[in-house]
């Protein structure tokens, strides 16, 4: 029986021997496969910098993100946006600041959002097998090279726009407040045309006086808050 054992001994470390060879392998060989197949959607894009005004785009649900050049598509990525529980924040944005090797897990470069209620930014990674996935903390993930890439055409201004899902309103929205949700509001007060402004985030006098239009035109008080209830009518 001990003999049987001992046997058995070298048989399982050569699974496991086998197995951690795998996992190894296959980390490498996505590591690889991100790097030659995902550098960017189409290989036959431009590597050289946009010559006019330069906007982003970014749609958290295809994980696109897109380099606009006087208002033409110029040039597309792959990009790993945030998780369910801390989603990408929806809105209108501008980058603020850059800068080199930000912190650890943000890869070579870091442009910074103008999101008033955290701190959001497109950046590397040192995890490129998460590209194109609901992977990070509501950043914007490229790989290292195609953010060194972008990091170069990208000047402070830039304005990028971020669409995905929009909030669920769960509060009376009012001036001074702040928010994912209030930028839902501002959104849909820009479509309806009551509304001219960015979609910040922020509720200042623009948003209350487009809200109080709506609620005239609407025969509704014109209190210039935004309830549950106002939301729900609006579709929000």
């Amino acid at each position: 029986m001990l003999s049987f054992r001992f046997r058995k001994l070298p048989i399982f470390y050569s699974i496991a021997i086998f197995a951690i060879l795998s996992i190894v392998f296959s980390i490498i060989g996505l590591e690889y496969m991100d790097e030659q197949e995902l550098a960017s959607i189409d290989t036959n894009q431009s590597t050289n910098a946009p010559t006019g005004k330069v906007s982003i785009v970014i749609n958290t649900q295809s994980k696109v993100l897109e380099v606009y050049n006087d208002d033409q598509l110029y040039k597309k990525y792959r990009i790993a946006v945030g998780k369910s529980k801390t989603p990408t924040p929806i809105g209108e944005w501008n980058v603020v600041w850059k800068d080199y090797n930000w912190g650890t897990g943000f890869g070579t470069r870091w442009m910074g959002l103008n999101v008033p209620w955290g701190t959001y930014g497109i950046h590397g990674t040192n995890k490129p097998w998460s590209i194109g996935q609901f992977a990070s903390h509501g950043c914007i993930r490229l790989r290292n090279k195609d953010v060194e890439e972008l990091f170069e055409w990208i000047p402070l201004g830039t304005p990028v726009r971020i669409d995905g899902r929009k909030a669920i309103i769960k509060r009376n929205l009012k001036y001074k407040t702040s928010g994912s949700d209030v930028v839902a509001l501002q959104l849909k007060l820009k479509e309806l045309g009551y509304f001219q402004g960015r979609a910040d985030g922020l509720f200042g006098t623009m948003t209350e006086e487009a809200v109080k239009a709506y609620q005239a035109d609407k025969g509704i008080t014109t209190t210039g808050v935004a309830t549950k209830e106002l939301c729900t009518a609006l579709g929000i």
